[in-house]
């Protein structure tokens, strides 16, 4: 097995070929002085099973022109396998038409990358999980509820708790976390007047005295987790904290949840984490590079992964 990794997020690919104690391989990602990029990988792939670990997060375009570039080359050194390990799948957003004459992108990503020659594609919490189906290759899709279930029950009390979908949208993936933990679940009704607006108007469920817990797949502005917690809290909510696989968090995200009411906002190291998250108090890593680097493990040695969903 060899494992390779760009730009995107080195500590993230050093805890997964910790885990796996596989050293990443020795490669050169870089840029000229137009942007352009270079890959030169200095170790032999030829006949290996190799996995290639990059999330498409910010600069979206520059990592996924790593990733493909990556690809290209490994393909062009006569790798017999080759597995993209893609933790955060960027443009998952862009997955149908939202109005006339405009694209989906998350159709057109999928091309790409199978186009540039990756066998099977390895990621996590997609934003819809029908794009699993925009790919001709096979796609395995973790969930990253074993993880955020283990590290609820060991941080907050579960007779006291109620799980939180911010929007009908996430209900299936907030009903699982719930279910696991035999908690009550409830949703904030909430309509979007356009793109990274939110407006909560009614919230489902009696959250009066209990501990919430929003969960999600992502989060970008910050303004839904800032808004529900908001609106929780009126409601009679103790507490509200927040669970979300990816922390996007673009520009003023980190400071706008360090200056709300939640109480704890926990993203995964899917993406890595920026100064300004860093700096937030109220923001916590949770890492999910031993169960990425258990579901390579078990990708080559030609075993179940989906026993990784339990």
């Amino acid at each position: 097995m060899i494992i390779l990794t760009g730009n995107s997020n080195p500590a993230f690919a050093k805890a997964v070929s910790q885990y796996l104690d596989i050293p990443l391989a020795d490669c050169i990602v870089k840029k000229f002085a137009d942007k352009e990029i270079f890959v030169e990988i200095r170790d032999n792939v030829r006949g290996e099973d190799v996995f290639i670990l990059q999330s498409t997060s910010f600069p979206v375009n520059d990592n996924l022109m790593e990733l493909l570039i990556l690809t290209d080359a490994v393909r062009r050194s006569s790798a017999r396998r080759i597995t993209a390990v893609i933790p955060y799948f960027g443009y998952a957003r862009q997955d149908r038409k939202s109005a006339p004459r405009t694209p989906i992108s998350a159709k057109l990503v999928a091309n790409l990358i199978v186009e540039s020659g990756v066998d099977r594609v390895l990621t996590m919490d997609l934003h819809a999980g029908q794009i699993q189906g925009f790919f001709d290759i096979p796609v395995d899709n973790l969930f990253a509820a074993p993880v955020t279930v283990r590290d609820i029950k060991e941080n907050y009390n579960t007779k006291k708790l109620t799980i939180v979908s911010p929007d009908a949208g996430g209900v299936v993936r907030a009903r699982n976390i719930a279910s696991r933990l035999g908690a009550p679940l409830a949703i904030v009704d909430k309509r979007r007047p356009k793109a990274g607006v939110s407006e909560v108007m009614h919230i489902i469920g009696d959250v009066t005295g209990q501990s919430c817990i929003l969960i999600d797949d992502l989060v970008d502005s910050g303004g839904t987790l800032v808004n529900a917690a908001d609106a929780l809290l009126a409601s009679g909510a103790t507490e509200v904290s927040a669970y979300i696989t990816h922390g996007v968090l673009s520009s003023g995200a980190p400071e706008r949840i360090a200056k709300s009411n939640l109480k704890e906002l926990v993203v995964t190291d899917s993406i890595a984490e920026t100064k300004p998250v860093r700096k937030a108090s109220n923001i916590r890593i949770l890492s999910i590079s031993d169960h990425i680097g258990e579901a390579i493990a078990r990708t080559a040695a030609e075993q179940s992964v989906s026993s990784l969903f339990d």
